[in-house]
C-alpha cells in the first residue's frame, strides 16, 4: 500500500510541475504566436485568390497583357490523356521505303500487285478512284512503277510515269486513296540542218546532225515525188527546219518538220507544214498544193530495184521472153510492204507464178498488185479497206522467184503502166479559206530556207 501511495504521490508531483505558474505562461505565449501565423496565412491565400479572379475576362473587363513563355514539351507523355499541339507520325508511317519495279512483257497490275504482295482489294480501290487511274489498266512493258511501303508492307504511295512528261500519283489517305496526274513542262526549240549527199541520204543526214527517224520523215514528205531507191544522185542536197523538244537543258525527242527543201537531179521540191482551224496538219508546196499524192511512188522503203518495167524481158526462171509488167524491188526477207494508196483488197491468196499476192482496187480507175510475199499482215483481209502507207505484207520469194523481192504492178483502167514513170493523180489542194493565212506563214519559212541553204552551200564550196 505504501508503494501505491508513493506512485500516486509522484504522479501528482509530475502534474503539478507541468502546470506550474512559470511554465503555464510560456505555453500561453506560444499558442498566441501560432494563432497569429495561421491568421496571416489565411489572409495571404485570400489575397492570391482575389488576384487570380481579377485576371478572368468578364463582360466589361479587359484582360491585362502578359507573356506566355514557351516551354519545351516532355520527351515522353506523362499521361495517356496528354494532347500534343501537333500530329505525331503513327507507327504505320515509320520505316517508309520506295521500291521500283520494271513492267515485264505480259504483266498487268494484278500480277504486279501480287508480286509486291499487295491485296487485290487495294488495287480495286485504286482503279475506282477516278478516270486517271484507268491508265493502270494498260501498263506498258519496260515502264517503271514506284511503290512506297511502310514497315507493315502496306502501300502508302504509287507513282507511274506513263510518258516522258506525265506521271500518275496515288496516295493513301484516311478515307482510302487519292489520284492525281503531274505534268512536267516541255519546251519546243527550232533547229535547222542542211547537207549535200555524197554516199547516201542517211549518211548525209547524220553529218548534218539529224536522227535516222528525222531523215526518214524527210524522205516520206517527198516520197510522192522522189523515188529514194532510184532517183537519188551524188550532189543532191536538202535543207530542213524542224522542232526539238527539251525538258530543261536535256533534249527529249525530235518534233515536227516545219519546212523542207530537197534538190534532186537539179529539180527543187519544197514543203511547208500547215495546220488548219480543225487541227489537221499536212504538207503543201509554197503554192498551197498538197505534197501528198493519191499514190506513193514506191511500196518499199529504200530498196534496190532488181528488175524494171520491160515488155521484152527474158524470164530468169522460165528462160524465155515474157513481158515484165511491173517493177521488182529486192530487199531482205520480211521487209514490210506498204499499200501505195487508199483502197480495198479485192484479192488475197496464191496467184500462179506470183506466189502470195494482194491486189488493191483504188476507186474506179486504178489498181495495184503486190506479189511474191512471204506472209500477209494479219489485218489484211479480203474485202477490207486499207490506207496509204499501211503495211499489208512482207517481202519473200514465193512463186516463180529467184530470190526475195517484191513484184509491184500499177494498172490504169486495167492496162499496165510503168510504176516508175506513170503520172500519179494529185490529192486535193489547200481549201481557199486557208490560203491567206498559209501564204503569210509560208513566205517566212521559205525565206528562212533560202538563208540557211545559201549559208550552208557557201561553206561547202
Amino acid at each position: 500500500m505504501r508503494h501505491d501511495y508513493k506512485f500516486l504521490t509522484e504522479k501528482k508531483g509530475l502534474t503539478a510541475s507541468l502546470f506550474s505558474p512559470g511554465k503555464a505562461h510560456l505555453i500561453l505565449v506560444s499558442a498566441i504566436v501560432a494563432g497569429f501565423f495561421l491568421a496571416s496565412s489565411l489572409l495571404s491565400y485570400q489575397a492570391d485568390a482575389n488576384k487570380n479572379e481579377s485576371l478572368l475576362i468578364t463582360p466589361g473587363k479587359v484582360a491585362p497583357q502578359h507573356i506566355i513563355e514557351n516551354l519545351p514539351l516532355p520527351s515522353e507523355p506523362q499521361s495517356n490523356s496528354l494532347q500534343l499541339p501537333f500530329p505525331v507520325a503513327s507507327k504505320t508511317d515509320e520505316g517508309l521505303v520506295w521500291k521500283t519495279i520494271k513492267v515485264k512483257p505480259g504483266e498487268n497490275m494484278a500480277i504486279i500487285f501480287s508480286r509486291m504482295k499487295i491485296s487485290p482489294t487495294v488495287l480495286n480501290q485504286i482503279l475506282h478512284v477516278n478516270k486517271s487511274t484507268r491508265k493502270l489498266t494498260h501498263v506498258l512493258p519496260g515502264k517503271k512503277i514506284k511503290f512506297q511501303m511502310n514497315d507493315k508492307g502496306e502501300l502508302r504511295q504509287l507513282v507511274y510515269q506513263y510518258n516522258i512528261a506525265n506521271s500518275l500519283h496515288i496516295r493513301k489517305v484516311s478515307t482510302g486513296f487519292t489520284a492525281s496526274t503531274q505534268e512536267r513542262k516541255l519546251d519546243t526549240r527550232i533547229a535547222h540542218a542542211s547537207a549535200r549527199i555524197n554516199l547516201s541520204l542517211f549518211l548525209a543526214g547524220q553529218s548534218a546532225g539529224l536522227s535516222d527517224n528525222m531523215t526518214m520523215t524527210l524522205a516520206n514528205i517527198f516520197g510522192w515525188d522522189i523515188d529514194f531507191a532510184l532517183d537519188i544522185r551524188q550532189g543532191d542536197h536538202f535543207t530542213v527546219i524542224y522542232e526539238e523538244i527539251f525538258m530543261g537543258d536535256k533534249k527529249i525527242r525530235d518534233g515536227n518538220i516545219l519546212a523542207a527543201e530537197f534538190v534532186n537531179r537539179g529539180r527543187t521540191y519544197r514543203a511547208i507544214r500547215y495546220t488548219d482551224s480543225r487541227g489537221r496538219s499536212q504538207y503543201y508546196s509554197p503554192k498551197g498544193l498538197s505534197m501528198r499524192k493519191a499514190f506513193l511512188r514506191t511500196p518499199v522503203d529504200f530498196s534496190r530495184i532488181s528488175s524494171r518495167f520491160n515488155l521484152r524481158r527474158k524470164h530468169p526462171v522460165l528462160n524465155r521472153i515474157r513481158a515484165h509488167k511491173g517493177v521488182d524491188y529486192a530487199a531482205r526477207p520480211g521487209t514490210p510492204v506498204k499499200a501505195t494508196g487508199d483502197g480495198k483488197i479485192i484479192f488475197k491468196g496464191r496467184k500462179g507464178g506470183y506466189g502470195k499476192t494482194i491486189v488493191i482496187k483504188h476507186g474506179s480507175a486504178y489498181s495495184t498488185l503486190y506479189a511474191h510475199m512471204r506472209s500477209y499482215n494479219k489485218k489484211s483481209r479480203y474485202g477490207s479497206r486499207v490506207k496509204q502507207g499501211q503495211i499489208i505484207g512482207y517481202i519473200g520469194s514465193t512463186g516463180l522467184a529467184t530470190g526475195p523481192h517484191l513484184h509491184y504492178e500499177f494498172r490504169v483502167n486495167g492496162h499496165h503502166r510503168n510504176p516508175l514513170t506513170v503520172r500519179l493523180p494529185t490529192a486535193s489542194p489547200l481549201p481557199k479559206k486557208y490560203l491567206a493565212d498559209f501564204n503569210s506563214k509560208a513566205q517566212t519559212l521559205v525565206a528562212q530556207l533560202n538563208l540557211i541553204k545559201n549559208n550552208t552551200l557557201a561553206l561547202l564550196q
